[in-house]
């Protein structure tokens, strides 16, 4: 029913924005894996709202318990069961909108598709629904570690009309990221976009962007022929996310530009002797399998739908109404998306490492 995700690692989520919590259950995780919950906390502040004057001042520790597949700090190879409780749902902001369709949300599909709807917070179709993917993510990773040094880095590259110059993604790290509130490594374009989304907000308005990633030292060999290219499997994971609206890898939609002789990448030997390529136009994937070089792309957010600006709409009667969102919300998701696509990126690499060894 559309929420569970993966083939050999597989993550179901639950919870609406709400109610009672949020939670996981993923199963397929190798025994003997060290996890702690404070591993996963690491990964839930990164993503937790209020944590700056950039997001909703929602107030939620978003505390992980781990409630089974651990023991004794390792994981045991049966279903790994983690929940956070919402505490701060104030959910009267709410009230006024149970018989409206607010703009570019999901109430009116959602309602049309299953005759009933939590009005409040968005339900199942809130962000919050993220937090497991997060927490389930900080897994992810220690799978990845059994393959040596694999690392994820995602970065805000844009922000409305303001765009960080070229980062290099051979060398960008965590440090950089996490040094300002929008996370992005370029400094001065940081202070521009956090003018921006300050701005929006004050307007009682909202803005996008991009979210650029790298993911370093993928093995050769990941992804499935025709329809579980990795690039395909990473596309629906990004897509997944809630406000994307577009994705990339490489050069993407600039490779239209190019001629064949300007975009391909060239195969050398490096001085090991591997076969490596001159450029990474192709973004690490090629014929849908990982080439070894450094998987690189771009994730297109579009505005937060939810502002507190007048707009018109429609209620359930059918009757056209102007409204104004109330409640706390992101003038700009990016910040805190950050750690998101990085679980999606690991949750499926994750996956296609346990599928390619599979094969033996």
């Amino acid at each position: 029913m559309g929420n569970t995700f993966g083939h050999l690692l597989r993550l179901t989520t639950f919870g609406e924005s709400h109610g009672a919590g949020i939670g996981l259950v993923l199963d397929g995780c190798p025994a003997r894996l060290p996890l702690t919950e404070e591993e996963i906390q690491v990964e839930l502040d990164r993503r937790r709202p209020g944590q700056s004057a950039l997001v909703t001042p929602r107030q939620e520790a978003d505390r992980a318990r781990i409630l089974a597949g651990v023991f004794e700090g390792n994981t045991l190879g049966s279903p790994i069961h983690v929940f956070v409780a919402n505490q701060d749902q104030r959910s009267r902001d709410y009230s006024d909108l149970k018989d409206l369709y607010r703009p570019s949300h999901a109430d009116f599909t959602y309602e049309k598709k299953y005759g009933i709807r939590d009005h409040r917070g968005g339900g199942r179709a809130s962000a919050r629904e993220t937090i497991a993917r997060v927490a389930a993510g900080v897994v992810a990773r220690k799978v990845l570690a059994t393959a040596g040094g694999i690392e994820i880095v995602a970065y805000v590259r844009q922000v409305h009309a303001v765009r960080a110059a070229a980062i290099d993604v051979s060398v960008v790290h965590r440090d950089q990221v996490e040094a300002n509130a929008v996370r992005c490594p370029d400094p001065e374009a940081a202070a521009r976009m956090i003018a921006v989304i300050e701005e929006a907000r004050d307007q009682r308005d909202s803005v996008g962007g991009i979210i650029e990633f790298v993911a370093r030292g993928v093995p050769v060999g990941l992804g499935e022929p025709v329809f579980s290219k990795l690039d395909a499997e990473l596309g629906r994971a990004l897509l997944s996310i809630p406000a994307t609206k577009g994705v990339e890898f490489g050069e993407g939609f600039g490779a239209v530009a190019l001629f064949g002789s300007e975009h391909n990448d060239a195969f050398r030997k490096d001085a090991t002797g591997a076969v490596i390529t001159e450029t990474n136009r192709s973004g690490g994937i090629q014929g849908g399998i990982s080439n070894g070089q450094p998987i690189v792309g771009r994730v297109a957010f579009k505005p937060t739908a939810t502002i507190g600006k007048s707009q018109k709409t429609v209620d359930r009667r059918g009757q056209e109404v102007e409204m104004a969102a109330r409640g706390r919300h992101d003038p700009c998701v990016l910040p805190r998306a950050v750690p998101i696509v990085e679980a999606m990126i690991a949750l499926t690499l994750a996956d296609h490492l346990l599928l390619q060894r599979a094969r033996g």
